[in-house]
């Protein structure tokens, strides 16, 4: 009988009133927490509501970490600290070296080189990648090519910051004599008066800026080896990455030798410069590496697996490497 309900009205079935229950329920809306199954349901939860604030709070931790990491750096170049005075042997022939006033690559060039040409090459492989290679982000930021610079330039500069930050805590603890202290002190064994071999605790420098002597005192470790080591390697590692054509098999390699030279050069000229001892700029080399080592394959995105947070949409090529992007 209940099968044949409603024969005298709407002549409708139970199997029909199920059926288009059923159709209704489907055409209901996903309740809050619900339809998590639909990729357009997942971007705009993630796009809105507490999802987006949670994001927005920690691009401001990030933008909190960072500043932190600096914090070291500019301690140092502020002068809010000044180097351990450190005395000397008398007769030790390392610290006895002209001080010239000229550099085979300054300060400025040394910043505006590394920055530039590393981080030139990584906003311009990232606007690559996402103009050609289809990638998408979990970002907040709709604008792919500023959510990809965020990742990749983000963690480039921080790295920046703790290495110049781990260089310039290391040249105020330790406070090394330059090889050209006793020129940039204005000072001789002989002026001095004292026996060879015997330690000179304090020294009244004669150079009519404090300045040199002060610069003199901050000799381990190279800022400019562990800097030029950073940016170039981080570099090298970044082509390692995303350097994916393969119509000429030693373009890459060669890039990555040039850039490591480069870096090289740059450290072996603070010693032809008299600004640091050989040990200094092996030290700023090993510090230098380590650090574009760790920001590289732990911080940056870049050797993550396709399935990351910035990755090309698609099924992930399973021919890849863990540790290579599909693009």
């Amino acid at each position: 009988m209940l099968d044949t309900f409603g024969s005298h009205g709407t002549g409708l079935t139970v199997s029909d009133l199920q059926l288009k229950l059923s159709d209704k329920k489907s055409n209901l809306p996903p309740a809050p927490g619900m339809g998590l199954d639909n990729n357009t349901g997942k971007k705009l939860l993630e796009r809105s509501g507490p999802a987006l604030s949670k994001r927005k709070l920690l691009v401001g931790l990030d933008l909190l970490c960072l500043f932190l990491a600096s914090v070291p750096f500019y301690v140092c170049e502020l002068k809010v600290v000044r180097p351990y005075r450190r005395g000397f042997i008398c007769g030790d022939p390392s610290i006895t070296y002209p001080y010239t006033h000229s550099e085979a690559i300054p300060d400025g060039l040394l910043i505006a080189g590394g920055i530039i040409i590393t981080g030139f090459t990584i906003a311009l492989g990232e606007c690559y990648r996402v103009r050609f290679c289809s990638v998408s982000s979990k970002a907040f930021v709709r604008n792919l090519y500023v959510s990809s610079l965020y990742k990749e330039l983000g963690s480039f500069l921080f790295g920046c910051s703790i290495g110049q930050s781990l260089t310039n805590m290391a040249k105020l603890s330790v406070g090394r004599l330059r090889p050209h202290f006793l020129s940039a002190c204005g000072v001789t064994y002989a002026s001095l008066n004292c026996t060879p071999g015997t330690y000179v605790a304090t020294v009244t420098c004669k150079s009519p800026d404090p300045r040199l002597e002060e610069e003199a005192r901050k000799s381990f470790f190279s800022g400019h080896a562990s800097f030029a080591m950073y940016t170039l390697l981080y570099l090298a590692f970044y082509l390692q990455a995303r350097l994916k054509w393969h119509g000429a098999r030693l373009l890459r390699p060669v890039l990555q030798f040039f850039l490591v030279l480069l870096a090289i050069y740059t450290g072996l000229t603070r010693i032809s410069d008299y600004r640091h001892h050989p040990t200094d700029v092996l030290t700023g080399y090993l510090q230098g590496a380590v650090t574009a080592y760790w920001v590289a394959f732990f911080i940056s995105p870049m050797f993550k697996s396709s399935s990351s947070d910035l990755s090309p949409t698609g099924t992930p090529d399973s021919s890849l490497s863990p540790h290579h992007t599909a693009c």
